[in-house]
């Protein structure tokens, strides 16, 4: 089980509940594919250009906005064991993604599919963020997290 948290910090588009369920499916199909079993915990930011842009210099020294930021919580790296059985009685609180609605949209127009489509290929990325996943280290790395993007969502039919 999943709980998604959600936060609106722009007003150019309108957050429905169709957009907050796609996000739900789309945090829910990623952690199933991984096979993530533990009840676990993200929050949604949705933001704009100008917001995202700042968090963009602000934590990733790239001063443009971008369409999604990933604020994992866990350091996969240590040698910390995670129980993913289920049996822990608190949830796995895996970080924070932020999208730009206003990037997303532009994108959505851009690859001519539907806002939702677009928000949720954003989210199954920054989710595979959130679970250590980093298409930045190596080509075989991003070879990986890309595989792992199309696999979900094509299980979402989206």
């Amino acid at each position: 089980m999943v709980e998604v948290y959600f936060k609106n910090e722009q007003s150019k588009y309108l957050i429905t509940p169709a957009l907050k369920k796609a996000v739900r499916r789309a945090i829910r199909a990623t952690l199933e594919y991984v096979d993530v079993r533990r009840m676990t915990e993200v929050s949604v930011t949705f933001t704009d250009n100008e917001k995202i842009h700042l968090l963009n210099k602000q934590y990733r020294e790239k001063d443009a906005p971008t369409d999604v930021l990933s604020f994992p919580l866990i350091d996969w790296d240590s040698d910390e064991e995670l129980p993913d059985d289920g049996s822990s009685f608190f949830p796995l609180v895996l970080g924070d993604i932020v999208i730009s609605l206003e990037k997303a949209h532009a994108q959505a127009i851009e690859y001519d599919q539907s806002l939702i489509r677009e928000v949720s290929f954003l989210t199954i990325h920054s989710t595979l963020h959130l679970l250590g996943y980093d298409h930045e280290t190596s080509p075989e790395d991003e070879k990986e997290m890309f595989g792992i993007q199309d696999i979900v969502i094509g299980m979402l039919g989206i």
